[in-house]
């Protein structure tokens, strides 16, 4: 069974940081581009961060470039998101996405990506 799953998530005050990891498992993903997405409450899903599969691409959304680095270690079939400086605004579900096509860009919105690990809260505090 293929699953992608978020961990690393928690409450934490503003201009704190956490390290959300996502675990693949199932099949490898090393081949493919992999994406982090946020959804706070009574709003829509949005990008926050990509990366191509060697991890030498990386996009992000602007309300977090400069504050949040994505990586990626295809040996552990991880990605990363290293979160510093973080704002009551980035409180949301965080969500780790594969995009199983092979594609030659990397893309951001979400329709792109297959699959989805299950969210991870990250909530923080003024």
């Amino acid at each position: 069974q293929v699953q992608l799953v978020e961990s690393g998530g928690g409450l934490v005050q503003a201009g704190g940081s956490l390290r959300l990891s996502c675990a693949a498992s199932g099949r490898t993903f090393s081949n493919n581009a992999m994406g982090w997405f946020r959804q706070a409450p009574g709003k829509e899903r949005e990008f926050v961060a990509a990366l191509s599969w060697s991890g030498r691409s990386t996009y992000y959304a602007p309300a977090v470039k400069g504050r949040f680095t994505i990586s990626r270690d295809n040996a552990k079939n991880t990605v990363y998101l290293q979160m510093n400086s973080l704002k009551v605004e980035d409180t949301a579900v965080y969500y780790c996405a594969a995009d199983e096509a092979l594609r030659a860009n990397v893309r951001v919105e979400a329709p792109f990506y297959e699959r989805w690990g299950q969210g991870t809260q990250v909530t923080v505090s003024s």
